[in-house]
């Protein structure tokens, strides 16, 4: 039986995996086993941590909503409940962002989601 070497496709194949190791350091963006091992761990990690983001995002988000509703007289929880009981959609991207642009119309909303809790 012949010997395959591969042809076109081991090259292609190499060449993308070394695309996505350039930038590494050392032999990690030079040789093939090397880079793949990196690439390998740096897909993984991006992957994690784009999941991680979302949940980092809305704990800020959360902080700073709580800051702003404290402010208003009105703790977190509270204020989500009567936000909820009135029907006002807004995400808490949305109300993070009033709080620190607008806060004269986040006091508003504070306000209303008080009148729904009590």
């Amino acid at each position: 039986m012949p010997r395959a070497k591969g042809g076109p496709k081991t090259r292609a194949r190499r060449k993308r995996v070394l695309n996505l190791a350039e930038g590494f350091w050392g032999a990690k963006s030079k040789l093939f086993r090397s880079a793949t091992e990196a690439v390998d761990r740096s897909l993984k990690y991006a992957y994690r941590d784009r999941k991680a983001r979302k949940r980092d995002f809305r704990r800020l988000w959360i902080a700073r909503i709580n800051a702003a509703a404290r402010l208003n007289g009105i703790s977190y929880s509270k204020f989500i409940a009567g936000l909820a009981k009135n029907g006002v959609a807004l995400d808490r991207k949305i109300l993070a962002d009033l709080a620190i642009s607008d806060p004269a119309g986040f006091a508003k909303i504070a306000e209303s989601a008080k009148t729904a809790t009590a």
